[in-house]
């Protein structure tokens, strides 16, 4: 696709991300999904509506807390929003002991990214209070746990920067929690990333979705504890799991196991449950071809040109 204005043009993993005029953004999310910071060969049908229209509700539900790049949806995988000057790291919180900390942690290590956790807790258990994991942000390869101190020490970001990310993160978190137990659940884990236009700080990129969160089900979460037993979630965990069961981590030398059609497919239903789940809204699958993708974000660039103009 292209588009009037059009400065740059970036891939990544999942989605796609055009700048206009050096001042606005296009991101249109696709349905690629990645895991261990690999890109899996199969697209997941409809993820990529399903994570921006989960995004933009939250980013509209926060913005009270910190300015967010978000402008306008003009389609369901799509967003424009302000170009903003990324931080170089992205901000993970973590409420529970799950997925990566639980790995840490089962494997006899009690620090992560320079935050101590404390002994005799079991997967899934809640901290006391949520910590902050911050990872660097690799376009390509796997992100890579950093400390709070390393960060600032080494330039990343300014330390009066990252105490402000950090207010920001426990905010924004803190409404998520807060969201995700009216529908029922239990936001678990999740990352924010950043960006600066100036001196203000923005939330960019995509919030609470199934790609960058964790959730838990409130309902019967104290007795599967209380018996060890295993989670229900909704989260791309189980995607990762998938791939563990099935000899692939990311690693050198490791094949990665086909993804048939049924199992692309029964991803699918599990984005659109927590779509549903999350937000209380029926999901509306919505076919799109290029040329009318294309002819919608023109229409609504001039929109936006005109708006900000």
């Amino acid at each position: 696709m292209q588009f009037h204005g059009q400065t740059n043009f970036y891939k990544g993993k999942v989605r796609d991300v055009y700048t206009i005029d050096d001042k606005y953004m296009v991101m249109v999310v696709s349905d690629r999904i990645s895991a261990f910071d690999v890109v899996l060969p199969r697209p997941i049908p409809y993820k990529g509506q399903v994570l921006n229209q989960i995004a933009a509700q939250f980013l509209d539900a926060t913005n009270d807390i910190v300015p967010n790049w978000k402008i306008s949806v003009p389609l369901p995988n799509t967003t424009i929003g302000l170009k903003c000057e990324p931080f170089a790291v992205e901000m993970v919180v973590r409420g529970n002991l799950t997925g990566h900390a639980w790995r840490t942690y089962k494997s006899g290590q009690r620090e992560l990214c320079g935050v101590r956790m404390p002994d005799g807790m079991k997967e899934n258990d809640f901290f006391a209070a949520p910590i902050i994991t911050p990872t660097t942000k690799a376009h390509v390869g796997h992100d890579e746990d950093i400390s709070r101190e390393e960060i600032i020490s080494s330039g990343l970001v300014s330390e009066a920067d990252y105490v402000q990310l950090e207010k920001y993160t426990l905010a924004l978190f803190q409404r998520g929690r807060d969201m995700a137990k009216e529908r029922g659940l239990i936001l678990v884990d999740t990352k924010y990333e950043f960006g600066k236009i100036g001196d203000t700080i923005y939330l960019i990129d995509e919030i609470h979705t199934p790609d960058s969160s964790r959730y838990f089900y409130l309902n019967g979460y104290e007795e599967r504890q209380k018996n060890g037993d295993p989670q229900r979630q909704l989260s791309k965990e189980f995607v990762r799991e998938w791939l563990m069961e099935n000899g692939f981590q990311g690693k050198e030398g490791q094949k990665m196991p086909e993804i048939t059609e049924d199992i692309a497919l029964q991803i699918a239903e599990r984005y659109i449950e927590l779509f549903e789940v999350v937000t209380g809204k029926t999901f509306v699958k919505k076919e799109m071809n290029f040329k009318e993708m294309e002819s919608r974000i023109n229409d609504a660039l001039e929109s936006v040109k005109s708006q900000y103009a």
